[in-house]
């Protein structure tokens, strides 16, 4: 009965998961933070903690996202991509395309039947596609993100939000304010500019039934609202979505196989 660890370090978050075969011992989150290796050493602690195992007993550990290659204790670094990809199928087996948007980054990617991926598209433009823009817009909201999200759901007529980058996006926002727009639709105009974005990346690989939404950007139903209406498809949520990333890493270090890695920082 092996024991593995995969671990998640994006812009904003680190996330851990702690699997003995098919069965999750542990598993813990928080923020990345400046010092990334001391957050992942901290946050795996807990995890173990958790799990209720000593750190000798994890048998191999594979890390993924930007900044994967500061867990120094690894044994394998893999693609944000192919982490989703695995991690995907293993809760949802139908996916054929995950779309992942976290604080920093929008991807889609294209996953076949046993969870491989057989091409992936990057939102690179600013932070216009990502969980940082709505963030930059809630505050210029002057309302938290969470309840974002919820008036989101509230709107009642369509605007548009056309800046690419947050700060022109957030002058946009104060505009619109000034203007007495309501809120809901505000929130609904910024929702709909960030799914128009990443289903013009989800559209380069092509949107493939069942359509599967991972990241911490999945937690927000307003924005999960925006993207099933913009891609006119329907997008499946997984339980916990924001470690589905982690999640694959732990299926990859259990199958123990190497997958090609690209440079973190």
């Amino acid at each position: 009965m092996m024991i593995v660890a995969g671990i998640d370090v994006g812009g904003k978050n680190v996330h851990i998961v702690i699997k003995k075969d098919g069965q999750i011992l542990g598993k813990a989150s928080g923020p990345t933070g400046i010092k990334k290796a001391e957050a992942v050493e901290q946050l795996y602690n807990e995890a173990l903690k958790k799990a209720g195992i000593a750190r000798k007993d994890v048998e191999r550990v594979v890390a993924t996202g930007s900044a994967a290659k500061r867990v120094a204790f690894a044994n394998d670094v893999i693609l944000d991509a192919a982490a989703d990809a695995r991690g995907a199928n293993k809760l949802i087996p139908s996916a054929r395309t995950v779309i992942d948007v976290g604080a920093e980054e929008g991807r889609a990617i294209k996953v076949g039947a046993e969870g491989k991926v057989l091409d992936f598209a990057i939102n690179e433009k600013c932070a216009a596609g990502t969980g940082t823009f709505v963030e930059a817009m809630s505050r210029a909201l002057e309302v938290s993100v969470d309840e974002m999200s919820k008036i989101t759901l509230q709107s009642t007529q369509t605007l548009s939000i056309n800046a690419q980058c947050a700060v022109f996006g957030e002058s946009e926002v104060v505009s619109l304010i000034h203007q007495k727009t309501p809120k809901p639709d505000i929130a609904r105009a910024v929702m709909n500019a960030i799914a128009g974005r990443i289903a013009s990346v989800a559209r380069i690989v092509g949107l493939d039934k069942d359509v599967v939404m991972v990241g911490g950007m999945a937690r927000n139903a307003g924005f999960v609202d925006s993207l099933k209406k913009t891609i006119e498809m329907n997008v499946l949520v997984p339980e916990d979505p924001d470690y589905v990333g982690a999640l694959g890493a732990a299926e990859a270090a259990l199958v123990g196989n190497p997958i090609p890695t690209r440079p973190s920082p």
